[in-house]
């Protein structure tokens, strides 16, 4: 396989080469060896690619090497490492070279002289390409009948006859054999043996897994260790499992998010016991670490129609030893220059959550807050406070409901008035994009009913939005993506004078009609005035494109518009397009975007600037 012999290399359990210790030779420190690296592979297609990724001679050529003896130490670690990116690729008998200086890597003394830089020749001739003979597994599970535990046969990813006989489509065999087995409770599920054998005279491989699926198992008790103010029996409890039920590792990963929920934990594993109890059951343990009992963080926030806004939050972890959490918020925006205080807006809020508080994936969500904020179309002075729960049906479900009271004061077209609001509120989400801050793929859905009655006039009304995202990937490693967004909202009640402008439709701003200011879209009440509207329709397009790995380019459109009693007709329409750049970071993009109104009327600005973190939708 080599062209000198090379240190033990394993695979499928199976040493292919004289065992040779390393550690002498990376002990032996040298000056900076600088090397230039070549590399030619006997065959088409990709394989030249293949070798190349899995060198780590390529990989590091821009640094130095730390002296002969790491270059060689780095040479012969890629003896096996393009061994196994061969077997990988269903190449079994081929020969690898590597030479240093002119001379086989692994013939050279660690301590060799070298030039400065060095010729590092990396030479492969794959061989022939092998196919499955025969493949197959002993004991394997009958197909479950239920969709929760179906498991794809290993023949869907290519162990059959015929097939290329690459080394990763045996271990997904191995993967997928045992898996069938635990979706059907059988816990402790091992591989016994493997046996791959190559007929180089056929170019063919044989390969016969052994599975023994074990005793069939229930979830036993949860132990929990590692609390400090934690309630060990609260922790236990929000995994979920149940001790008698039968084991699945499909329960295991909810555990296991369950926890991750909390935001008390830096670290939760449950490990299962090593064998299953003669009851049949399974004991777990649950270590954990937890988290600083306190955290806060700041934020800012952008635009040249809306200013500059600044907040910061405070949260406490685990008040009483059940995972609860307060967090206050606080917020002061509309900074522009002139400074002049009174045009700033101010937000102060704190929200209570109590995790688990009916079933683990339940919480109890209070809060309270108070503001004063001027929009273009109105001014607000409220206080108001909500109750409610929140329920997570799955990784893509999440419902939330409950009573809602307000108390405010506004100033608009109307003049000033005061609304005493008490109401429901209710929502569903339905997210399923790959990335919640950065997507490429997937689909978002959100829906609202908000039923309320207001005090002050007598009044019953209700408020219901729709929302849906969706991303769309193109290219290597989806480096174009197209996002749309489509928004439409509708008001039941009474005369637009006696509803909370709060609870009337407005559009306009970074998250919704770019280049015209937040909530300033509106309906013309044909006095020179601006109010909200019944009824609500938004869209965006973007084309998003990474130029280099951290730079990207945006394109966009955004459109909308506001009804007072019917949908109006398309030269109500008011369109926002613009360009942006993005800088991606490890917690998202930096979003900087210029927006111009289209259809601009009297008031919008010229254009608008944009700054923010993750992407507009």
């Amino acid at each position: 396989m080599t062209a000198a012999p090379v240190s033990a290399f394993e695979i499928f359990g199976i040493k292919l080469f004289e065992e040779q210790s390393e550690a002498d030779a990376e002990a032996v420190i040298a000056d900076p060896q600088p090397y230039k690296v070549s590399v030619a592979v006997n065959a088409t297609g990709n394989l030249e690619s293949v070798v190349r990724n899995a060198s780590a001679l390529v990989a590091d050529e821009a640094e130095p090497a730390s002296g002969a003896a790491g270059l060689l130490a780095k040479a012969r670690g890629d003896y096996r490492r393009i061994v196994a990116a061969l077997y990988n690729e269903g190449h079994y008998g081929g020969v690898v070279s590597i030479r240093v200086g002119g001379q086989e890597a692994a013939n050279l003394a660690p301590d060799v002289n070298l030039p400065d830089p060095v010729d590092v020749a990396i030479v492969v001739d794959p061989g022939p390409l092998f196919t499955f003979n025969s493949v197959n597994i002993v004991n394997q599970a009958v197909p479950s009948t239920d969709p929760g535990d179906f498991v794809d046969p290993p023949s869907s990813q290519g162990f059959g006859a015929g097939e290329v006989a690459k080394s990763s489509v045996v271990l997904k065999a191995e993967a997928l054999a045992l898996e069938a087995w635990r979706q059907q409770g059988y816990a402790k599920a091992v591989i016994v043996t493997r046996d791959v054998v190559a007929d180089h005279a056929s170019n063919t491989v044989d390969v016969t897994i052994t599975v023994n699926p074990g005793a069939k198992a229930a979830f036993g008790d949860v132990m929990v260790s590692g609390t400090e103010r934690m309630d060990p029996e609260f922790v236990r409890r929000q995994t979920g499992l149940v001790v008698g039920e039968e084991y699945d590792p499909d329960e295991l990963a909810l555990a296991q998010k369950r926890l991750d929920r909390l935001e008390v934990f830096r670290a939760a594993r449950l490990t299962a016991a090593d064998s299953i109890g003669a009851d049949g059951l399974l004991p777990y343990e649950l270590i954990v670490q937890e988290l600083p009992g306190a955290r806060f963080g700041v934020g800012a926030t952008y635009s040249t129609i809306d200013g500059l806004g600044l907040e910061a939050y405070h949260l406490w972890r685990n008040l009483f030893g059940q995972a609860e959490r307060l967090r206050l918020d606080a917020r002061v925006a509309s900074i522009a220059w002139p400074i002049d205080t009174a045009q700033f807006d101010y937000f102060f809020g704190g929200t209570f959550t109590k995790p688990g508080i009916f079933t683990p994936d339940t919480d109890l969500i209070a809060a309270v807050s108070a503001e004063r904020t001027i929009y273009p179309t109105f001014t607000e002075i409220s206080v108001g406070g909500k109750v409610g729960l929140s329920h997570v049906f799955s990784d893509q479900i999440t419902a939330q409901g409950g009573l809602s009271f307000e108390r405010n004061r506004f100033e608009d077209v109307f003049g000033t008035r005061d609304f005493t609001t008490a109401g429901l509120y209710s929502g569903v989400i339905y997210d399923s994009r790959d990335d919640k801050v950065d997507a490429t793929e997937g689909w978002y859905f959100a829906g609202t009913l908000d039923p309320f009655y207001e005090f002050s006039y007598g009044n019953a009304g209700a408020q219901a939005t729709a929302e849906a995202r969706t991303y769309f990937g193109f290219g290597e490693d989806d480096n174009v993506v197209l996002a749309g967004r489509l928004k439409a909202g509708v008001l039941l009640g009474p005369d637009l004078a006696e509803i909370p402008p709060d609870r009337l439709f407005f559009a306009g701003g970074g998250g919704s009609v770019r280049g015209y200011g937040f909530k300033s879209i509106g309906v013309d009440d044909g006095k020179g005035g601006v109010t909200g509207g019944r009824y609500l329709l938004e869209a965006s397009l973007e084309a998003r494109a990474k130029v280099t790995e951290s730079i990207g380019v945006v394109g966009f459109v955004d459109g909308g518009y506001v009804a007072a009693d019917t949908f109006p007709g398309v030269d109500d329409l008011r369109i926002g397009a613009g360009l942006g750049v993005r800088y991606y970071t490890g917690l998202g993009p930096l979003r900087a975007d210029i927006a111009i109104p289209l259809n601009k009327k009297p008031g919008d600005p010229e254009y608008a600037i944009y700054v923010g973190i993750g992407q507009a939708f």
